[in-house]
């Protein structure tokens, strides 16, 4: 009986292996064929699906440890104004007709009140939120009369002042040191004391063209962070009282300027463009070394009353005279030795509009000329 029951398996064995004689991985299929009853290693854990966190938070892991913020309240944003959830810092309540500023929220970093009809800032409309960053007032009725005179110095933050197209007819003031660009453009402000900018240190760009400005006197020397400084469509007669060092841009364009100093933009060694143009400029009001500096890039002097081609560096890269009294091309103007390895690196000159000929050009224009691109006579 037992030598039966051993034959038997056997032969079973033997028909089971009989089948993979074929196959030289009979093995391999079955192993497979063993985890077929467990989970594949290689397919991702069962997971339920789950909610994007709101208020513009990036997606990520649920931490056990904590919870994201509650949003914040509705309640606390007026009802003149949006503040939306997935920028909780920011008010905007442009574009509504306010007469009047609400209230600022404590989290405000950014508030934004332009094209509306406001005409007064009054004192303390902003001490709930001393954080802010950015005040965009600007296309209102602001009249300086109503602009409280410490509403700006308690926001010790703030970098960025947007009070243009107003009716403003002095410079705000104090202001925070924070402060990095000042917006007044298009107002009516008729000077800027001494004292208008003091402490301002951060100050990088500074907007004050479209106003009736008559004198600005020193008030730009202190700041020595100062890149951009715009004054153009003001009555200047005369160019600031010293340029501040880091200056890149300045625009003195529609003015009343009649002189530069000597040197005038010898403090200023970063300095790249200059606009001069629409101005009452002489070749009297000139000194030989006013325009003799080597940072600068582009200099326009358009539309004035030169008679002479003022003297620049060999650096300068633009020239623009058109729309002088101009009757001579004068190449010491340019190059004061003429050689193969001295020459002006001038790429655009513009004379058109002048008293000279076409065929004024001197002989050795070419070669102190070289790397000119545009030459309008």
């Amino acid at each position: 009986m037992q030598w039966a029951s051993v034959l038997l398996l056997a032969g079973l064995c033997s028909l089971s292996w009989a089948q993979y004689d074929d196959d030289p991985h009979w093995w391999f299929h079955y192993l497979r064929s063993q985890q077929s009853t467990y989970d594949d290693p290689y397919e991702p854990y069962p997971y339920e699906p789950y909610e994007p966190y709101p208020y513009g938070v990036e997606e990520g892991p649920a931490y056990a440890y904590g919870s994201p913020p509650p949003p914040p309240d509705p309640r606390d944003c007026p009802q003149e104004c949006d503040c939306p959830p997935n920028f909780p810092t920011a008010m905007y309540c442009d574009n509504r007709n306010l007469k009047y500023l609400p209230f600022v929220p404590s989290r405000m970093k950014y508030v934004y009140f332009q094209n509306n009809q406001i005409s007064s800032i009054q004192e303390g409309v902003f001490d709930n939120a001393t954080g802010l960053l950015w005040v965009a007032l600007h296309g209102n009725q602001i009249t300086s009369d109503k602009v409280g005179r410490k509403v700006f110095s308690k926001l010790r933050h703030l970098e960025r002042l947007y009070l243009d197209h107003n009716n403003l007819t002095r410079m705000p003031g104090p202001l925070p040191r924070s402060l990095r660009e000042l917006h007044l453009d298009h107002n009516q402000i008729s000077r800027v004391p001494n004292n208008a900018l003091e402490g301002l240190e951060n100050l990088t760009a500074l907007y004050l063209q479209h106003n009736e400005i008559q004198e600005v006197g020193s008030a730009m020397r202190g700041l020595r962070s100062l890149i951009l400084l715009d004054l153009s469509y003001n009555h200047l007669r005369r160019v600031p009282d010293g340029l501040p060092s880091a200056l890149e841009q300045l625009y003195l364009e529609h003015n009343n300027v009649y002189s530069v100093p000597d040197s005038y933009f010898r403090g200023s060694p970063k300095l790249l463009y200059v606009r001069l143009s629409h101005n009452s400029l002489t070749n009297n009001g000139l000194a030989s070394n006013t325009f003799n500096s080597s940072s600068i890039l582009e200099l326009d002097l358009s539309y004035n009353q030169l008679q002479k081609i003022p003297p620049v560096n060999t650096n300068l890269e633009n020239l623009y005279l058109q729309g002088n009294r101009i009757n001579e091309f004068s190449i010491s103007s340019f190059c004061t030795v003429v050689d193969v390895i001295n020459f002006s690196k001038l790429q655009v000159l513009r004379l058109d509009g002048n008293e000279i000929q076409r065929n004024a050009m001197p002989e050795d224009a070419p070669l102190c000329l070289r790397q000119a691109s545009l030459i309008e006579i």
